[in-house]
């Protein structure tokens, strides 16, 4: 996977700037500018840590996968926990691919011809649909499909989409801007100022009121929100490259990524919280459907490849989910299956 922050996804782009651009939300740029001094990161328990090293930053081990053990299955969530989607290159191209929250019934959900990819999947409200970013057709677009892959359905020009609660909008990328759009009339509005000028990431809250985004400057990331109708963005965070962020299931909070961890932020940004701390690279976190825990990327290096993991919200013992090839862009749902 290409690492380069730098990168808008535009049309007839190659796959692997697709899906850096799309999974990591041209966060690493950040990386390099990221304001100094005090990050606000509160960590987990020390009980909870396996050693001195492990806080934030770049201080724990740093070979990634070797420090994660897999927990034995009857600890693993149960089949009623619901249902992943990712992207993942395990048959090649990147597809969508889904598996139980338990690790069972792995299955791809997409195929295409050519050099077709696909990624980014998200769960509407209801759990019946999943949106995605493709390829298809030779340029970037958002697309809707059933939940067994049926009905495959292109909606507009676009990346990184996702549903409003009530599932009669969405919100995307375009042009490095964000947009919400219409399902029944495809109308269009821009709700992200002009000088915002690197949006990504855009995640809208459980009430429908505010959407939240990451946004990229020269001198690194912050993570915003939005009223969903457009108005002036409310900092909520701008250390440690913070992007991607995405609400919890109640809205009191949200998950975001640090150039190499995960972490939760209230929406005010008053309560920060590192999440993850042991090596590697930790991207792309989601929370579960009850909001307990939350299902995340995990590469040796920013590069991959990418494995998914899932541990409490509150921090503690990862769960590896996934193995074999790189699987990206999680979303967790108590699906309609």
């Amino acid at each position: 996977m290409v690492g380069s922050s730098n990168m808008a996804v535009e049309a007839k782009v190659p796959a692997l700037m697709l899906v850096a651009g799309a999974a990591i939300g041209l966060c690493l740029a950040a990386a390099a500018g990221a304001a100094g001094g005090d990050t606000g990161l509160k960590p987990v328990p020390r009980e909870t840590r396996p050693d001195k090293g492990a806080g934030g930053g770049d201080t724990g081990p740093q070979d990634g996968q070797a420090h994660l053990k897999p927990v034995p299955r009857e600890t693993r969530p149960d089949k009623g926990a619901g249902l992943v989607v990712f992207s993942s290159n395990r048959s090649g191209p990147w597809r969508i691919w889904s598996v139980r929250a338990d690790g069972t019934l792995l299955g791809e959900l997409t195929k295409a011809g050519g050099d077709a990819h696909d990624v980014d999947p998200v769960f509407s409200p209801d759990g019946k649909s999943i949106l995605f970013t493709s390829t298809r057709g030779g340029a970037t677009g958002i697309w809707r499909m059933a939940l067994d892959g049926s009905g495959m359905e292109r909606i507009c020009d676009g990346d990184q989409a996702e549903w409003s609660p009530d599932a009669k909008r969405i919100v995307l990328r375009r042009g490095e801007q964000l947009v919400t759009r219409d399902l029944a009339t495809g109308a269009q509005k821009r709700i992200t100022p002009a000088d915002f000028a690197h949006c990504s990431g855009p995640s809208w809250s459980p009430d429908g009121r505010t959407i939240a985004f990451a946004c990229r400057w020269d001198a690194g990331n912050a993570i915003f929100t939005v009223p969903a109708e457009g108005g002036r963005p409310a900092k909520v965070y701008d250390q440690q490259g913070a992007c991607e962020p995405h609400w919890s299931p109640d809205g009191a909070w949200l998950v975001y990524e640090t150039e190499t961890r995960i972490c939760t932020i209230s929406p005010d940004g008053r309560k920060n919280r590192m999440v993850t701390h042991f090596g590697g690279v930790q991207r792309y976190g989601r929370f579960s459907p009850d909001g307990k825990s939350i299902v995340f990327c995990q590469g040796p290096t920013e590069r991959g490849p990418w494995e998914l993991y899932v541990i409490p919200a509150q921090g503690g013992t990862p769960v590896k989910l996934t193995e074999d090839g790189s699987d990206m862009n999680p979303d967790w749902k108590r699906s309609a299956r």
